[in-house]
């Protein structure tokens, strides 16, 4: 795996990870005052979320042209 590849694998997990956290926060928190500043963020959190497999859709379209463009042998 070459190593552009592996950042965009690692950024698209991590911010997925991320808009999944700020979205599901407000039903995981205890204090009356995260849940409010976590229900704020969530245009933060949906955005995350789509750029995230945004960048996933986007390795997945380079692995496979990738391994269309290799001989078989």
């Amino acid at each position: 795996m070459q190593k552009p590849d592996q950042d965009l694998l690692f950024k698209g997990i991590v911010i997925t990870l991320i808009g999944v956290a700020v979205l599901l926060g407000p039903y995981f928190a205890r204090s009356p005052a995260v849940q409010e500043l976590l229900t704020g963020g969530r245009v933060v959190g949906w955005f995350a979320l789509v750029l995230g497999l945004a960048l996933l859709g986007r390795y997945g379209l380079r692995r496979r042209a990738r391994r269309q463009s290799e001989p078989r042998g």
